[in-house]
């Protein structure tokens, strides 16, 4: 069980996220972000407690811009959930661990 908020990239996108058993949960962040800095530790939780049915990924919106183009993100942070290969949601801008857990109730 992945405890743990992992770094994905343009170039292991497609295996970690698009390949993955579990629905995967990516943030794409940028390190300019203060918002996107104070999803860490909300992240962090979310991945410790639902390890087991979400994987939660980080993609840094600078350095993969292959990706970030591809799924038009504009705003930052922008989240999307990847089930069976496919974004089935996304939704923009921080916000606490209680209202993500209910944004991510009907993709778990």
């Amino acid at each position: 069980m992945v405890t743990d908020v992992t770094d994905v990239t343009d170039g292991d996108f497609e295996a970690e996220v698009i390949g993955a058993e579990l629905p995967v949960l990516v943030e794409f962040t940028a390190d300019w972000c203060p918002p996107c800095r104070q999803m860490g530790p909300v992240l962090k939780a979310l991945a410790a407690e639902e390890g087991d049915r979400l994987k939660v990924v980080q993609l840094d919106v600078d350095a993969n811009p292959e990706t970030t183009n591809a799924y038009k993100v504009l705003s930052m942070p922008t989240f999307m959930v990847f089930r069976g290969g496919e974004p089935v949601k996304s939704m923009v801008g921080a916000r606490a661990k209680r209202r993500l857990l209910q944004e991510l109730a009907d993709v778990l």
